[in-house]
């Protein structure tokens, strides 16, 4: 019998990141060394194993190479005696700085937005993750056709009657990657749309929803798994979770709202990515209240907020998220655990320190998620008639009723409502006004 060969273990591609530290590369108040880590992080998460960091300040940028003679002959001889397999470079580079430095130092090179891409290609689960990620390849790749193919100097013959050199490598190569992208444009608009149309039988239902917003690896899955009860993956990895995943919840006062996890922000995340993933980013534009979720025992948590918020007003300038975000959002800081519990943890007005490995904080958390949907409910009177049931189970099941007085034809209510029922209640029953009254 012929002996089947035995498997052996793949091992892993070794690595080394570099970070060029330009005076301009980074947000105020961010440390060269926090996001070298969070690079480093990056690229564990992928399976590479960094033998080699290191920070290269830069007086000048090549435009060759990007980083200066003499740290490029540093970072080849390193590269060559620890038989490195790919430079994770942190930063964004063009076509030509890629070609270079891997001619130069013979082996792959991947900048910022190129390891991002592949990590969320790697953990795309759902289709329309998998559309969104080609997306953002192809638009990536397109800029680089340049370096990614060696026969891009031949050219076909002409076709037809046409006379002529004919049509290019490069320029055959474009049109087909033009082509897969429209197409794949035209796919996630129909993605969108079902999604739209979702949105659209949640708001029948209806129960308010509440988004997990947040930099990457803060906790958010932890949190959605701890208060839902769900099995979200979740784990100590940037980009844990790149799919919206929704669950129901029951407040403590018994209300119900839709909780959403949503992809984890990163400072300086591709542009290609922030366009692929606008379907992603509108679960949380139609969020009733927006959760910030923040990793308190970060040393650069306050860079991560900032990027957070520099996102989220971006949807705003893009007219994807109303300008009034900001008042139905909580801070919520999480590991509060690595800091010594939530009376240690540092907080401003409004937010609420958690730790969901531990569940400390949480019942604060509920709490604080009631007392806002309370808050942001109307008062108003309505007057029914005793026939009028459809009515009446109406506003119980959606609103509260707060005082309620019969007569022999007439049922006079105090209801709170939200205003999104509000308004539905009124498309429904037009013949029923609602009063507003004084706030309680």
């Amino acid at each position: 019998m012929r002996r089947q060969p035995q498997e052996t273990a793949r091992k892993p591609t070794l690595a080394a990141v570099v970070l060029p530290a330009g005076k301009q590369d980074f947000l105020e108040g961010r440390a060269a060394e926090a996001r070298l880590e969070e690079a480093v992080g990056l690229a564990a998460s992928i399976g590479l194993e960094i033998v080699h960091t290191a920070i290269y300040p830069l007086r000048a940028k090549r435009p060759a190479t990007l980083l200066g003679v003499g740290q490029l002959e540093e970072l080849t001889e390193i590269v060559k005696a620890e038989s490195v397999g790919v430079v994770v470079v942190d930063a964004r580079l063009s076509p030509a700085q890629q070609r270079n430095l891997e001619k130069e130092m013979g082996c792959k090179v991947v900048d910022r937005t190129g390891l991002i891409l592949d990590i969320f290609g790697a953990r795309a689960a759902t289709r329309e993750g998998v559309l969104q990620v080609e997306l953002a390849h192809l638009e990536y790749q397109r800029s680089r056709l340049v370096r990614l193919w060696t026969h891009l100097e031949r050219q076909r013959g002409g076709f037809g009657f046409l006379g002529g050199p004919g049509e290019t490598q490069i320029e055959a190569d474009r049109r087909m990657l033009d082509e897969r992208l429209v197409k794949l444009r035209k796919e996630l608009e129909q993605v969108r749309r079902t999604r739209g149309l979702h949105r659209h039988a949640r708001r029948k239902v209806p129960f308010p929803v509440v988004a997990l917003v947040g930099y990457t690896n803060a906790g958010k899955s932890t949190l959605f798994n701890r208060i839902t009860g769900a099995g979200v993956h979740a784990q100590d990895q940037l980009f844990a979770t790149l799919d919206p995943t929704m669950r129901n919840l029951t407040l403590p006062s018994g209300r119900r709202v839709i909780l959403s996890d949503t992809v984890g922000f990163i400072s300086d995340l591709p542009t290609e990515l922030i366009a692929a993933f606008r379907a992603t980013l509108e679960e949380v534009a139609e969020a009733d209240i927006i959760l910030h979720v923040r990793d308190a025992a970060h040393p650069d948590s306050a860079s991560q907020r900032e990027d957070v918020l520099s996102v989220l007003r971006d949807m705003t300038a893009d007219d994807m998220l109303d300008e009034a975000w900001p008042e139905r959002t909580i801070e919520v800081l999480n590991k509060a655990d690595l800091l010594g519990g939530t009376d240690a943890v540092p907080r401003r007005e409004g937010s609420v320190a958690v730790s969901a490995l531990t569940g400390e904080g949480l019942p604060d958390l509920m709490e604080a998620i009631d007392a806002f949907m309370t808050r942001s409910m109307k008062h108003f009177a309505v007057s029914l008639s005793v026939t009028d049931g459809a009515a009446l189970a109406w506003l119980y099941e959606h609103g509260e009723v707060m005082e309620r007085l019969d007569d022999e034809e007439m049922l006079h209510l105090q209801v709170r409502l939200f205003p999104a029922d509000q308004q539905r209640f009124m498309r429904q029953f037009p013949a029923l006004p609602l009063t507003p009254q004084l706030a309680d």
